[in-house]
């Protein structure tokens, strides 16, 4: 008999529903113990929907450092690590909710994606801002964008540690919290978008 594959060893995938048709196909949920693929996916055109939902989180956290700064400081470019504050961000989540930190997480990436944006369009000298809509990939990445924000700058504003901070974040975001630095930030996106249609 096969023994099921659990996240960390603890988390089950089978359980965790996602609720939006239009980000059905681009959240991954394909069974892994350990988030990292070692790039297998770079340099193939839209494959980044293939990634584990989770990797793509921790991916998105590499970029730790200064509160403005991108690469630099003590997350940038140490995947063991991010690994690792994700790990006890979700067992600190289980803690909270008694619920699957998976699917918490899914729900917090379905609520913080927002669905319009705005684009330039330049236009016989002229430079007019349009509503675009915004395709499922890049919903989860501004989604996850705006998770890793709300939790760098909620742990450089405060004395608590990153995985506290993550934690709360993501279930303020997925309880739909508005509040919630993700949620503010799709609505003030949406907000925007719709001034310019």
């Amino acid at each position: 008999m096969q023994k099921e594959i659990r996240l960390f060893g603890k988390w089950d995938y089978t359980g965790v529903t996602i609720d939006d048709a239009g980000l059905k196909d681009s959240i991954s949920l394909y069974p892994m113990i350990y988030p990292h693929s070692f790039g297998r996916h770079a340099g193939k055109r839209f494959s980044k929907d293939k990634v584990n939902v989770v990797e793509r989180l921790v991916n998105g956290l590499s970029h730790f450092g200064k509160i403005y700064s991108k690469n630099t400081g003590r997350m940038g470019g140490k995947k063991q690590r991010v690994i690792k504050t994700v790990s006890t961000a979700f067992d600190i989540i289980h803690l909270k909710t008694n619920k699957n930190p998976l699917d918490i997480l899914v729900k917090a990436i379905i609520n913080a994606g927002p669905n319009e944006d705005t684009t330039r369009i330049s236009y016989g000298g002229t430079v007019y801002h349009v509503s675009v809509d915004v395709s499922p990939t890049r919903r989860i990445d501004l989604a996850i964008r705006y998770i890793a924000e709300g939790a760098r700058l909620a742990s450089f504003a405060s004395a608590r540690p990153f995985e506290e901070t993550l934690a709360d974040e993501i279930i303020t975001a997925a309880s739909g919290d508005l509040n919630s630095y993700p949620i503010k930030k799709k609505q003030d996106q949406e907000r925007m978008a719709m001034a310019s249609r």
